[in-house]
């Protein structure tokens, strides 16, 4: 029986989902005596460190916590679980960490983006049982801003590299912990789980040397999902978002099936985007949250949400934010939540006042998920103009001439699916998301959408240069050679793909074979 942490915050279904997979059975901690009666424990820390160090003092959780590492008994964590161990962090300097580690919680101040997102090597810096029957060549899927500066440099485990070689999991006795996470790491991070869940002395100690690690791109299968006719949910896809075919939704399969395929296949991450109009309320929206649930049990890469995320009042006058909705879904089985045209009533809110509210969905979840939990959508399309002065909007010179031969535009943000244009543009709203607490970016182009003729490169590099968060370059993929073309000319930290890979025009896994050699890919 392995017994689980659950806090409260954040998606624990899938680690629940992984060890299941693997035929051990979960008791999730329900309160101090299942801590202090543990044989073996699995902390997945969520988030924020300080709501997380808030909780658990609410919950009356530290003391026996302490207890069990002290004990010296079977201990795994992920993610916060491995800076929970430590003395304090810098992202919440109020709140003390369990102090068990000596060493502090550090945030990256390094010449790339922040939060480090995405799949990373580690260098294994001693024998360990824990990675028996692993090369030393896999990647495990990293998403935090934050990394663990241990003063005792015997309880390192392994280190990876992002700008600086830092720690990314250690192990002291039978304590392990672990900065990636193994249930969102495909094959690699299943067998990890597995040797820590297996009696101890029957895995072959481990000691294997790897160079420098490397960040891969991440190739990300996009399911746009809505309520067909018949009232049932669809994979569809659009033409310059228009998701209608001869009156009809066009169906291009149902939404777990084909995760489970991309999964397979080799998606690095998997997004669903949620299109149809919530009947009355996203919470009891179940349909689309079943598909989070089917989908987690089977398919162990990060999974994304979009669609609804927003403060609700319901037929009867209650009132839900965008927090609670949130949450749903990452109990739900999402490990990140994508904020569309809300996103854009926020900016413009911001940029009447210039001050932040604390009250808006981005500042909410980030504040206790963390930024990383946090994307923004965006849907921009061009708007020439014959020269810059014509527009208060941030402007680029393009190569790409308008009708009237204009060497000039701006992209203006739109909400509504594309239907409604807003007087913003999209490197303002990226700048402003971005100060409010959004971790990531998912730059769209209406301009592309279904066109197969390649990313807007122009829109993806004003972008890249206007933040310091990732980005996800969406719309227009048609081929191999754009995904190349996308990752070489732009400094865009994932490419994301729905049509052609809905269609079976361009398979993942010839993606990452044309990419192999090229670009650094898992």
């Amino acid at each position: 029986m392995i017994t689980l942490l659950d806090y409260g915050a954040g998606n624990v279904r899938s680690v629940i989902n992984a060890i299941e997979s693997l035929g051990d059975r979960i008791k999730v901690v329900s309160g101090i005596d299942d801590i202090l009666s543990a044989e073996k424990l699995i902390f997945p820390g969520v988030g924020n460190f300080g709501s997380m160090m808030r909780v658990l003092h609410e919950k009356n959780y530290v003391n026996p916590l302490k207890d069990y590492l002290i004990s010296d008994r079977p201990f795994l964590g992920i993610c916060l679980g491995l800076q929970a161990l430590f003395e304090n962090s810098q992202e919440s300097a109020d709140f003390a960490g369990l102090g068990l580690m000596p060493g502090r919680v550090k945030k990256f101040d390094v010449n790339l983006s922040v939060p480090h997102i995405g799949w990373n090597g580690v260098r294994l810096k001693k024998s360990s049982e824990l990675f028996s029957g692993l090369c030393g060549d896999e990647k495990f899927y990293f998403v935090h801003s934050y990394y663990v500066e241990p003063e005792e440099s015997s309880s390192v485990l392994t280190s990876t590299n992002y700008g600086i070689e830092f720690v990314s999991s250690i192990q002291k006795g039978n304590i392990i912990a672990t900065q990636f996470h193994p249930e969102k790491s495909g094959d690699a991070g299943i067998h990890l789980l597995k040797n820590f869940l297996g009696p101890p002395g029957e895995k072959k100690e481990t000691i294997f040397v790897s160079g420098h690690t490397t960040l891969a791109k991440r190739i990300v299968a996009c399911l746009d999902v809505r309520a067909n006719d018949n009232g049932d949910l669809v994979v569809t896809k659009g033409d310059q978002y228009d998701v209608r075919e001869r009156g009809a939704v066009r169906n291009l399969g149902k939404p777990v099936d084909l995760a489970k395929r991309y999964y397979y296949e080799g998606a690095d991450e998997i997004t669903f985007l949620n299109i149809t109009g919530f009947r009355d309320f996203p919470l009891e929206d179940m349909p689309m949250m079943d598909v989070l649930k089917q989908t987690s049990r089977h398919v162990f890469v990060p999974l994304t949400i979009g669609g609804g995320i927003r403060d609700y009042i319901d037929k009867n006058g209650k009132q839900y934010t965008a927090l609670e909705v949130a949450a749903a879904y990452f109990r739900s089985g999402a490990d990140k939540i994508s904020i569309g045209s809300d996103a854009v009533f926020i900016a413009e809110a911001f940029l009447k006042t210039g001050k932040k509210t604390g009250r808006s969905s981005i500042e909410q979840i980030s504040r206790v998920y963390g930024d990383q939990a946090v994307v923004v959508s965006i849907d921009p399309r061009r708007i020439y103009i014959a020269s810059p002065n014509q527009v208060k909007h941030q402007v680029i010179e393009t190569v790409i001439k308008g009708p009237n031969q204009e060497r000039y535009c701006w992209y203006q943000c739109t909400v509504k699916g594309g239907r409604e244009g807003r007087d913003l543009d999209a490197i303002t709203l990226a700048q402003i998301c971005q100060d409010l607490g959004a971790g990531e970016i998912l730059l769209n182009c209406i301009d592309k959408d279904g066109t197969n003729s390649g990313y807007d490169i122009e829109l993806i590099n004003a972008i890249k240069n206007a933040v310091t968060i990732p980005v996800i370059a969406s719309s227009g993929a048609g081929r191999v050679e754009h995904f190349y073309d996308v990752f070489s000319e732009t400094g865009a930290e994932a490419a994301l793909a729905a049509g052609i890979f809905h269609r079976k025009e361009v398979p993942i896994g010839e993606v990452k074979h044309y990419l192999n050699g090229k670009v650094e890919t898992r």
